[in-house]
């Protein structure tokens, strides 16, 4: 006689521990999290102030709970994983009027279906010529000034920063306040007072902007939300400070570092030369370097079995999205750089019903500018050791500066 097996035992969870932040190579997550993802893809994290909670690192178990409505986004459930006292005014509140990124169906749905057709494909591609002009006016201004320089401020700044501001129609003159109120709003490294006084000197600039656009308006986006939707004032400022700031902080931040890791790589800079390789090459720059490096956190609404694990309500979730796209149950040899490989099922933008609203956008910039960049410098490198190459310091992964020479 025969008796149906059983299903093996899960072992019990390992004792939390703090979410890894040292890295050995630069552009690969930190070593410890390859291990947790290979014994335990759900495992106990502890968080700074004690909480403990959950750390995902495997991608079929990232997408499963980004795709699961009974996991929350709200931002009074949310803990941040490491010490930031700069967000300290914000995590544990109710989400700021507009940030609907802190937000659940049905208030994310109302932001969503207002600004979800001025990101389309079709809607992007329509930008691709002027996005293009951008790129080749500030590679021209390159060649023309000569090396050495800074990329980040004379290449991966300037560009997002001008998409952005013509799309929402703020002022590009302006540029030196919202970039340094954004450098600081993201920047792990201040006050939690600093963080509020620049969450408020942002949303009084959009405020302002608003209400000149109520009266005199643009073509631009802006203009059509404050007078085409039922957003008020403080609405439409609180969602302008949040795509204006994602906007251009996070694809200045994937330009500098692909580039930076496209020059360490000389022989996969060299593909982009063919055009037939650069939309795989931006989707395998996305998943292998994966700037959300602290992961994206979610909250369950009741007790939730995931991976052989049961998630109590109100325990903190952070999904590590740089652990879950070198994960090689999904991706082949994953922390390789190959631009030939087929990454779109990477988790860079995120997934479910809060990815990236921006990623075709932010596609677009990224085609444009690295196989330009290299095109016109094909002998791009340092001008710099590599140890005097500053990373982090921010809740998106970057350089802050990248001195170059061709």
């Amino acid at each position: 006689m025969t008796f149906p097996s059983s299903p093996p035992a899960v072992p019990p969870p390992s004792p939390a521990v703090p979410l890894p932040t040292e890295r050995s190579c630069p552009f690969s997550p930190p070593d410890p999290l390859a291990g947790y993802r290979e014994r335990e893809p759900i495992r106990r994290l502890r968080y700074p102030d004690g909480h403990e909670g959950w750390l995902v690192t495997g991608h079929r178990l990232a997408r499963q709970i980004l795709a699961d409505g009974r996991f929350s986004a709200r931002a009074e459930l949310k803990r941040v994983p490491v010490a930031r006292p700069g967000a300290d005014p914000f995590i544990g509140q109710p989400a700021l009027p507009g940030w609907f990124v802190d937000m659940d169906p049905p208030e994310h749905t109302r932001f969503r279906r207002l600004l979800a057709g001025q990101f389309t494909v079709r809607r992007t591609r329509e930008l691709r010529p002027r996005i293009e002009r951008l790129v080749e006016e500030h590679l021209d201004a390159m060649a023309d000034t000569g090396p050495p320089a800074d990329l980040v401020e004379n290449f991966a700044l300037p560009i997002p920063s001008l998409v952005i501001c013509e799309l929402l129609g703020v002022p590009y003159a302006d540029r030196a306040e919202f970039q340094h109120n954004s450098t600081v709003l993201f920047s792990l490294d201040v006050s939690a007072e600093e963080g509020a006084a620049a969450m408020d000197a942002l949303t009084a600039f959009l405020q302002d902007l608003i209400r000149r656009k109520r009266t005199r308006p643009t073509a631009d986006l802006l203009s059509r939300l404050a007078h085409e939707s039922d957003l008020d004032d403080v609405e439409l400022a609180g969602a302008g400070v949040l795509l204006l700031t994602a906007g251009h902080e996070t694809v200045a931040s994937m330009l500098g570092l692909g580039s930076y890791a496209l020059m360490s790589n000389p022989e996969q800079a060299a593909l982009l030369t063919d055009p037939a390789t650069v939309d795989r090459a931006v989707e395998e720059l996305l998943r292998y370097l994966t700037i959300f490096h602290f992961g994206v956190p979610r909250t369950p609404l009741t007790d939730a079995e995931i991976g052989g694990r049961l998630l109590r309500t109100g325990e903190s979730v952070t999904i590590s999205l740089p652990a879950a796209n070198r994960d090689p149950e999904r991706f082949e040899d994953p922390d390789r750089l190959d631009l030939t490989r087929n990454a779109v099922a990477h988790l860079a933008f995120g997934y479910g019903v809060h990815q990236c609203i921006g990623q075709n956008l932010a596609r677009m910039e990224l085609r444009a500018g690295y196989p330009a960049l290299f095109r016109r410098f094909p002998g791009l490198r340092l001008a710099v050791p590599p140890e005097q190459v500053r990373l982090g310091g921010a809740g998106f992964y970057g350089v802050h500066r990248l001195p170059v020479t061709w």
